[in-house]
């Protein structure tokens, strides 16, 4: 699988732009604010209908227009799609497959796939819990789409019973058994839900771990070894990955601290208060790696991803946002060798040094809105 071809029209700072690729490596070269994270944010947009900067699909839109719309033309096994995204913010979004409408987006979810790294993935080992969350629910979302549903089904049994319980708190006063009747209900939602999403995050980590300390072993050999352990905020036993176990796990969980989430107003318990605890060597990556190691640990996330979807079947197209700049010549000449074997890379860069040998192939200048081959 690789994107041949990228049509924007009002997103971020084009009002159009028309890009052909190839498979190999595309890199995008130019002074910064010039346009060149949008090219590859927009390929990253259709393989997840959301943007690696911004949490929200307005920043998206270019001032002034009304709404953006992404085309990507793909190519797999010689069969070629068409997949266009309309942005429209407090709208629905739109989507059209060879240009026939798609009842919702999220039945193209999965056609392409991305693995995208950036210099904001340093908060995946120096920012809060729900940065590693996120991680792996979108990695859930690469590998099988139906997981978008599953996180979404979640959210909204656990804003509904956050609402239930916040009003209960408001009150000050001893819940009366309506309420309690109806906290069961929410309860029983939480722990279907929640059981889904907390298995299928277990077994991701356990998939990821050795992937992403091979990773991290041969981009810096000489730091110590990176570990991934998932925290259940239903304590540090070892869980079992089978859905109904859990499912009676999170019922008991809740009930266990019912009286606190009452005084409280919020949920206690649940995927949403879990933790990807990121080891080097016997301490935890956060507070005590350096820049560099911390760098380096994001990558090898990033790597132990691509690796995994690889694994799957297709290649992802693997997209480098501004990497090497940050990467001293041993790192970068080791992860050039990493990526290469990949079918299609796109790379961004200040300037041509940035861009290592290894990884020549086509290359665009962008400068002024403008997108040229160099």
């Amino acid at each position: 699988m690789y994107v041949a071809h990228l049509s924007l029209q009002d997103f971020r700072s084009y009002a159009t732009a028309e890009v052909p690729f190839e498979p190999g490596v595309t890199a995008f070269v130019g002074p910064n604010g010039q346009g060149k994270t949008n090219l590859v944010e927009a390929v990253g947009y259709v393989a997840a209908h959301g943007s690696h900067r911004a949490s929200s699909d307005a920043p998206l839109v270019r001032q002034g227009a009304p709404r953006a719309v992404v085309r990507a033309g793909l190519v797999k096994d010689g069969r070629k799609a068409l997949v266009e995204l309309e942005i429209n913010p407090g709208k629905a979004n739109r989507a059209r497959l060879n240009r026939g409408p798609v009842p919702r987006p999220r039945e193209i979810l999965g056609l392409l796939r991305t693995v995208l790294f950036a210099p904001e993935d340093l908060a995946l080992v120096k920012g809060d819990p729900g940065e590693r969350r996120r991680f792996l629910d979108e990695l859930l979302t690469l590998r099988a789409p139906r997981f978008a549903g599953v996180r979404s089904d979640y959210d909204r049994v656990l804003k509904q019973r956050n609402a239930l319980l916040k009003s209960a708190a408001a009150h000050r006063r001893s819940p009366g058994p309506e309420v309690l009747a109806t906290l069961e209900v929410w309860d029983a939602h939480l722990a279907r839900t929640g059981s889904e999403l907390l298995a299928a995050r277990l077994e991701l980590t356990a998939a990821l771990r050795p992937l992403a300390a091979r990773a991290y072993a041969e981009l810096a050999p000489h730091s110590g070894a990176a570990d991934l352990r998932y925290r259940s905020s239903l304590g540090d036993d070892e869980l079992s990955t089978d859905r109904g176990e859990l499912a009676q796990r999170l019922l008991a969980g809740v009930e266990a601290v019912r009286k606190q989430e009452l005084e409280r107003g919020v949920s206690l318990v649940g995927p949403h208060r879990d933790e990807l605890v990121l080891g080097l060597g016997d301490l935890p990556a956060r507070g005590y790696a350096s820049h560099g190691e911390s760098w380096s640990f994001a990558l090898a996330l990033r790597l132990a991803a691509f690796d995994l979807l690889r694994a799957d079947g297709d290649d992802p197209v693997l997209i480098l946002d501004d990497v090497f700049a940050e990467l001293d010549a041993g790192r970068r000449s080791r992860l050039a060798e990493m990526v290469s074997p990949a079918e299609q890379v796109l790379i961004t860069a200040a300037v041509p040094a940035d861009v290592p040998q290894e990884l020549s192939g086509t290359s665009y200048a962008v400068a002024d809105g403008k997108v040229v081959p160099a």
